[in-house]
């Protein structure tokens, strides 16, 4: 007996299982977003570490404070997460500052330097969050996918052989295409996490160390507005 059959990706996804086939259509949109957030982030941790390291040379440089906290705030959008951590602890320092002097009282250095540490701790979680957008999302891709897909391959195989009860004689050849059809689901499932986890890995590393920069950033230009604030 000569079967002929038509085991091809494409026909083994339109001849699955109404079930199995919305299975893999929520494991393809699941992917579609994931590659999408991948990219973006791909773009966004890039274009902050560029511009933190930008900003770092020109702190460094030498500088005027006030020129440069100036220049950040004109273009906070596109001045990067470490020029705006840097803004918002200069801007309190140089308001609690006009403050102290406005009303005619003895300056409290100590209360001025925690302001400006709150300020800039403040924009540092409000940075952190950002950067560490939708990466919940990419770890739950990695870990619930290859059980969608399995859910996926356990309906199509269930159904596979269920259709062997009607069938006098059973065969591989007659059970085989519900089982190729069943397993896309799982090949689906781990298409869609294996680069959810990667992106997710690498993401977080790349992420920690941005805020490990961040915050030594913190503390040493706190030491700075306290030698100032003297």
């Amino acid at each position: 007996m000569n079967v002929t059959q038509d085991l091809s990706f494409l026909s083994l996804i339109t001849n699955a299982h109404l079930i199995v086939q919305l299975i893999m259509a929520l494991l393809f949109v699941i992917s579609l977003t994931s590659w999408t957030y991948i990219f973006s982030k791909m773009f966004a941790v890039r274009s902050a570490r560029r511009l933190t390291i930008e900003f770092e040379k020109t702190f460094w440089a030498g500088g005027n404070l006030h020129a440069l906290h100036q220049n950040a705030g004109k273009d906070r959008a596109n001045s990067g997460p470490l020029a705006r951590i840097f803004e918002a602890g200069m801007g309190e320092f140089i308001k609690s500052k006009a403050a102290y002097t406005s009303a005619r009282e003895t300056m409290d250095h100590g209360a001025i330097l925690d302001g400006a540490r709150r300020a800039m701790r403040a924009a540092f979680q409000r940075e952190m969050d950002v950067l560490e957008s939708h990466l919940a999302f990419l770890a739950s891709v990695g870990s619930v996918s290859p059980y969608i897909g399995l859910l996926g391959t356990v309906w199509g195989i269930m159904n596979a052989f269920r259709g062997l009860a009607n069938v006098q004689q059973a065969t591989l050849a007659a059970v085989a295409p519900g089982i190729a059809e069943a397993l896309i689901a799982t090949a689906i499932g781990l298409f869609a996490a294996i680069p959810a986890v990667v992106a997710y890995n690498r993401f977080s590393h790349d992420i920690d160390r941005l805020a490990i920069r961040f915050e030594s950033f913190v503390e040493e230009f706190s030491n700075i507005l306290q030698r100032q604030s003297r």
